[in-house]
């Protein structure tokens, strides 16, 4: 038996498709400061949830994701052949916001053990 779902194994290969293809073809500005984070499949294989981080301001996080919703189709056909599947699944591009959010908590941690060693 297979140690993970078909799902989680296709979501993978997109995920390094993906950063390949940014890393190497993707000349968009919008997109320069991202990174994907994960990519979570539905089990049917139909729709790709690809999460993408920015780093920098909120207004570079949504000028990104509209860079990646523009080239969708550049992107879906670049992959396509990689990953051998009868039918490419549709991407949807989200703002992973996991990563703003453990770095304020780490923030408020800092801030917390401070007041505290100030006492």
């Amino acid at each position: 038996m297979k140690p993970y779902p078909r799902s989680e194994r296709i979501g993978t290969k997109i995920q390094s498709a993906i950063s390949e293809l940014l890393s190497k073809k993707m000349y968009d500005p919008r997109t320069e400061m991202a990174t994907i984070s994960s990519v979570k499949m539905t089990e049917d294989l139909r729709v790709a949830y690809v999460y993408v981080t920015v780093f920098g301001e909120k207004s570079k996080a949504k000028a990104a994701l509209e860079g990646f919703k523009k080239s969708k189709g550049f992107i879906k056909k670049s992959i396509a052949p990689k990953l051998g599947l009868k039918y490419m699944p549709e991407l949807r591009f989200i703002h992973d916001e996991s990563f703003d959010k453990s770095s304020r908590m780490d923030a408020l941690i800092k801030d917390a053990v401070k007041d505290i060693s100030d006492d």
